[in-house]
């Protein structure tokens, strides 16, 4: 299968509310009303994707097709403009998915580092597992940080994945301080010369304000230990999530400054919609998807693609 029919297939939820509920609503031949786009509006708000963007869409479509006859592939033409520029943002970001590092901020000299964040069960070690595969295929040296020492399976899940990529790992024991773990990782990168140092960090609530505070500390630990890191904060949001995933967003960039999502889970149960609140909200934007359970299950982030799988057929 390839990457735009496994997206189709992890966007089909919010895909079969757009073509059936919303794609209902609007009949060829007849006039567009106001009482039209309002249930329009209320549709929209099912996908997650947040009120201001809703309206914004809603706006458009008023703007440019009101009392006219529907035509309905315009009318989607215009939809999925909008959401295309909802999704790259301000800086109409679009990155190439052919180059796995493409979304990525790498350090200008020494190690660049990654320091990945979430709540509990959101596929956190999975995706850095993944993730770490991408840089390895794309040829950097990597080591990865098991600062999840509250929980020894996700350590042992870590040093599995590390094994069968070839990179390599630093652990402490169970229950050791998660910020020492990451400067040892660090100074791992800087002694072996290592490309790319991905930091794993327990899962833990955004409303858990001692586990914020940890995370706020291995911030710190890292740049003290490498001046200006880390490069990237990449929270890791379960696509099935809804609009928590905004809460989790705002909190967890309040503790650690996020610079993008990794959006895990596009199964087929996803709600989408959110990577667009979350977006426009917060301007954060995905930078990779998970599709599977599998080590290359993982992609570049393309808004483009994304919302075109949204209304593929």
């Amino acid at each position: 299968m390839g990457l735009f029919d496994r997206l189709k297939k992890g966007l089909q939820r919010t895909k079969e509310l757009l073509q059936t509920d919303i794609r209902d609503l609007f009949k060829s031949g007849e006039l567009l009303t106001e009482e039209k786009l309002e249930q329009f509006y209320s549709k929209l708000i099912l996908t997650d994707m947040g009120v201001p963007a809703a309206r914004e869409i809603v706006d458009e479509v008023r703007e440019k097709h009101f009392g006219r006859t529907v035509v309905i592939d315009e009318i989607w033409a215009t939809v999925k403009a909008r959401l295309k520029i909802l999704l790259k943002g301000s800086e109409n970001t679009l990155w190439d998915v052919e180059n796995f590092l493409s979304p990525l901020a790498m350090a200008p000299t020494g190690p660049t580092v990654i320091l990945v964040a979430g709540v509990n069960g959101v596929g956190k070690t999975t995706s850095i597992a993944k993730l770490a595969n991408l840089l390895h295929k794309a040829g950097r040296k990597v080591v990865l940080a098991a600062g999840d020492t509250f929980r020894a399976a996700a350590v042992e899940q870590l040093t599995m994945w590390s094994k069968r990529i070839g990179c390599d790992i630093v652990t402490k024991p169970s229950g050791s301080d998660p910020a020492a773990v990451a400067y040892a990782g660090c100074a791992r990168a800087l002694e072996t010369g290592a490309d790319v140092v991905v930091i794993d960090t327990a899962g833990r609530l955004q409303t858990q304000q001692n586990l914020m505070k940890q995370l706020e500390k291995i911030r710190r630990v890292i740049g003290d230990k490498i001046p200006g890191a880390p490069h990237e904060v990449l929270l890791v949001l379960d696509a099935t999530t809804g609009q928590n995933g905004v809460s989790q967003a705002q909190k967890f960039s309040e503790s650690v400054a996020c610079t993008g999502l990794v959006l895990a889970k596009l199964d087929g149960t996803a709600k989408g919609g959110v990577v667009v609140a979350i977006r426009q909200q917060m301007n954060l934007p995905v930078k990779y998807v998970g599709l599977g359970e599998q080590i290359d299950d993982m992609e570049v982030f393309n808004p483009d693609n994304f919302v075109e799988a949204l209304f593929a057929g």
